[in-house]
């Protein structure tokens, strides 16, 4: 058709995109011919050594499923619940502003929003134990796909030994009943085979390293996935511990539940946001907007500035100061930084009219340091696609704030001009996709 088409005379000019992407969408159709509507995005390529044109539509073809804060759908959250929660979804939006397409799981989410999800979650528990011939039937099949040609019988129990693991896999219970490696097995093929994952990431603490191993060599043993295609990951973390350095408990020894914990947050929030005296220049609402940017990104931000594998102390002391690497820091700058065209009277559409038209002279050694700074950004998200470790887009902003700073008290003062307000804006715009990853809301005032 695209043949036809260019032998038809015309009087219009040839629109070599449109044709591009015709010829791309025909390629997509052939090579994924069950994908409904794949992206389809092509666009002038921004390095001419790679050629005119580039298409972009790989990574949203490819599939990310992140398993991540899945507790008791029948009990409520605790602490404990916090980190997979935060570290999970937060990977989720590194990889959707990559371009892939993420499915997230969490049935939690589904329990307490979908009623009809919750009533059909109790009522298989129900039938299961109560041995309903439908949902046992159901249940057996997938175990049975499960652990085809690879069980062994000991003592009872239907095993599996997993090559380089000392421990085998439980399959089926010397009383027939099934174990977590029964449903691991049965979710890691589901993902496999009917969400046709290119990559699952399994956001879980550190204890279950041992367990994930088994799972993970299981699966290529029998041949589900080659690791050389797919990527199955486990990104483990450690615990939450008091500033005691015991695992995080409340006075009493109970474990801290979730909502507790973050009403605490906002409490704390109010009153760090009163002592520096926001509540006489924000409005009602600016206040309740800062409290809950503030509360909130502070939480997430601590966990989320410490390297996920290694077990961190939780201090809302630190976490609310506003000096060093902390969300209340970076939160106030940013609003500083957002502030200054404001007070300049330089609204977007003069800014975006200097993009297009301002030369940027960058002839000051922390100009160029900025600029450098900025530039890093694409860098910092691939090495984290790589190792998941999202510390380093908080030392990276961290970074990018301070490195802002130098560049204000030794330049911007110096001099007013349009290419270092693009630059502020900049290292605004940086900050802020860096903050939409983290899952951290700044607001306008503060």
């Amino acid at each position: 058709s695209l043949q036809a088409e260019r032998n038809k005379p015309t009087k219009n000019m040839i629109n070599i995109n449109s044709c591009l992407e015709e010829v791309f969408g025909c390629a997509i159709k052939a090579a994924y011919p069950v994908l409904e509507n794949p992206p389809l995005i092509v666009t002038p390529s921004q390095q001419p050594k790679f050629g005119d044109y580039q298409c972009n539509s790989a990574m949203g073809i490819c599939q990310v499923i992140v398993d991540f804060s899945s507790p008791n759908i029948a009990k409520e959250m605790h602490v404990g619940h916090l980190r997979s929660t935060i570290i999970g979804e937060s990977m989720c939006r590194l990889f959707e502003f990559a371009g892939y397409n993420v499915l997230r799981y969490e049935s939690k989410k589904r329990f307490d929003t979908e009623e009809e999800f919750k009533k059909r979650a109790y009522q298989c528990v129900v039938l299961l134990q109560s041995k309903n011939p439908d949902i046992i039937k159901a249940w057996k099949l997938i175990c049975d796909v499960s652990r085809q040609g690879f069980v062994q019988v000991d003592d009872g129990r239907k095993i599996v030994f997993v090559p380089g693991c000392s421990v085998p896999l439980t399959i089926v219970k010397s009383d027939g009943g099934y174990t977590y490696d029964t449903s691991d097995l049965a979710a890691i093929k589901q993902r496999l085979f009917e969400e046709k994952a290119d990559m699952i990431i399994y956001v879980v603490d550190n204890g279950q390293s041992l367990h994930f191993q088994t799972i993970f060599g299981a699966a290529q043993m029998i041949g589900w996935y080659d690791p050389e295609v797919t990527r199955v990951s486990h990104a483990g973390f450690g615990v939450v511990l008091g500033e005691d350095k015991k695992k995080f408990k409340t006075r009493s020894g109970e474990t801290v539940r979730l909502i507790d914990l973050l009403e605490e947050g906002l409490k704390r929030s109010m009153d760090k946001l009163k002592e520096k005296e926001r509540d006489k220049v924000l409005t009602t609402e600016e206040l309740k907007a800062a409290q809950t940017s503030v509360a909130y990104g502070c939480i997430k931000y601590a966990d989320l500035s410490h390297n996920r594998l290694n077990d961190y102390i939780f201090s809302f002391d630190k976490m609310l100061d506003d000096r060093g690497n902390t969300a209340a820091y970076l939160l106030y700058a940013f609003t500083r930084i957002r502030s200054i065209a404001r007070l300049a009277n330089i609204d977007e559409e003069m800014l975006r009219k200097a993009a297009q038209e301002t030369k940027i002279i960058l002839d000051h050694e922390k100009e160029w340091k900025l600029g450098r700074c900025i530039l890093r950004f694409p860098e910092v998200l691939q090495k984290i696609l790589d190792d998941l470790l999202l510390h380093t887009l908080c030392d990276y902003i961290y970074e990018l704030a301070t490195t802002f700073t130098e560049f204000y008290d030794s330049c911007y003062l110096l001099k007013v001009n349009m290419w270092r307000m693009l630059l502020c804006e900049a290292v605004a715009a940086v900050m802020a996709k860096g903050f939409d990853i983290l899952g951290i809301k700044p607001v306008q005032r503060m």
